[in-house]
Order: structure tokens, then sequence, then C-alpha cells
């Protein structure tokens, strides 16, 4: 299971709890209990962002992939299944 997180100022899904920034998310299709535990996964991937510094700026300017992965966005399961438009990849 996979979240496509993607910075937004708009309509957002979750924000980080440490600088307040909010995220749009793309997901794979998944029971309540999966999404759940998958929003615990962000908030943690979130907050250690800010192992590295303060600030917005420390989450990724493009969409970024919860668990982590090597391979190209557009062709994560939280892509192609939660259908991302382009301007989140």
């Amino acid at each position: 299971m996979q979240v496509l997180c993607k910075s937004s100022e708009g309509a957002v899904e979750t924000r980080c709890s440490v600088c307040g920034q909010g995220f749009v998310l793309f997901w794979e299709r998944q029971t309540r209990m999966e999404r759940a535990e998958a929003l615990r996964e962000i908030d943690r991937t979130l907050r250690e962002h800010h192992l590295e510094g303060f600030g917005k700026n420390v989450h990724p300017g493009k969409g970024f992939l919860v668990p982590a992965w090597d391979g190209p966005i557009a062709f994560s399961g939280a892509a192609l299944l939660g259908n991302a438009p382009a301007w989140a990849l």
C-alpha cells in the first residue's frame, strides 16, 4: 500500500504536525483500518522531514511516496490507482 503526498495550499487531507504544511493525498484502494495506519505513517514521515531543519521547505517540493519507493512516482500504485493528476507527479 502506498500513498502519494503532494504539498498544497488548497483543499488538503492532512497537515504536518510540526509546521502546518498541508498535503493532498492519492491513495491505493484500501480498508478504513489500512487508511488509518497509512495516516499514522504519513504523520511519522512528515515529522522525520524536520530532522533536517524547520519550516515548510523541509518537505519535498514534488510529490513523494509513503512508504518511500525508489521507482518513478508516475508508476507507483498510489499514482496509478489514486488517479493522480500530472501536477502531483
